[in-house]
């Protein structure tokens, strides 16, 4: 993939699928130690052992539209490519974890690209989950986290009509660049 972001979006359509309340999305970028730290965890089912082992194999995928599954495999690939590493638990009935760590500034390692699109197609995709989002560069922080958006909204305004959407995508791209301000 092209963007990282896209290898995100990929584990979050995965986290959906398996029916996850709370998807945790953390993306560290420590510029002086120049590295780059992706983090999703889910409490969606799960998977067991054998599962978990073979999910990094191209060729093995539980989806029916298809005969490989890519995605996580790529991601793995891109980032011990970058002189990282990638790690993946998962615990039937608990949920998954991934890990991803990248050197930030290796010269193969793709951009992180547009994660307020990413986002905000999350939220869409599923918005009734409860999306925790963290992005950090250096000492700087930014949090969002959609069962307080909801809050704030109460029942009658859905995370998904458009106003909410146009907002979400205007104050995520702001904060995100906001990361980046010296």
């Amino acid at each position: 993939m092209r963007e990282l972001s896209l290898h995100i979006l990929d584990i979050a359509q995965n986290s959906i699928v398996a029916g996850a309340e709370v998807l945790r999305i953390a993306i560290i970028e420590d510029l002086n130690k120049d590295r780059l730290i992706i983090r999703i965890k889910d409490d969606g089912r799960g998977m067991d052992e054998e599962t978990v082992s073979r999910v990094i194999d191209p060729f093995y995928t539980t989806r029916t539209t298809r005969k490989v599954g890519l995605g996580i495999p790529m991601f793995k690939a891109s980032a011990e490519n970058c002189n990282g590493f990638f790690d993946i638990k998962s615990q039937l009935g608990v949920g998954t974890e991934i890990d991803a760590e990248f050197q930030h500034s290796h010269i193969d390692r793709v951009p992180l690209g547009n994660m307020t699109d990413t986002i905000v197609t999350i939220v869409m995709a599923s918005p009734k989950m409860d999306l925790i989002y963290t992005h950090c560069v250096d000492d700087k922080r930014f949090c969002l986290n959609t069962k307080d958006i909801r809050k704030t909204l109460g029942d009658e305004i859905p995370l998904t009509s458009i106003e909410v959407v146009k907002w979400l995508k205007e104050y995520v791209a702001n904060e995100l660049a906001n990361l980046y301000v010296k």
